[in-house]
């Protein structure tokens, strides 16, 4: 079964993919690197210190960030 787009919702869905594009590309990356270093770095201590979990479990999260771009892109999601 296939789903029929509206000829405007498809030239909507290639835009919001190249905005999605260049989002991965040029932000999500790096905002992903940088959580990751400091997620290597907190990580062990959240044995000592159990209030760090909530803040490695947020940087995780900003890790995984590029795949949620990357999906978006791949749906053509909006920015919302």
């Amino acid at each position: 079964m296939k789903l029929e787009i509206p000829p405007n919702q498809e030239m909507a869905n290639i835009v919001f993919s190249i905005i999605w594009a260049l989002i991965l590309i040029f932000i999500s990356f790096w905002i992903a690197g940088i959580a990751a270093g400091i997620y290597i770095i907190v990580l062990p201590f959240t044995v000592c210190i159990e209030a760090l979990t909530g803040l490695t479990d947020f940087l995780l999260a900003v890790v995984q960030f590029p795949r949620y771009c990357a999906q978006a892109m791949m749906e053509g999601r909006g920015l919302n």
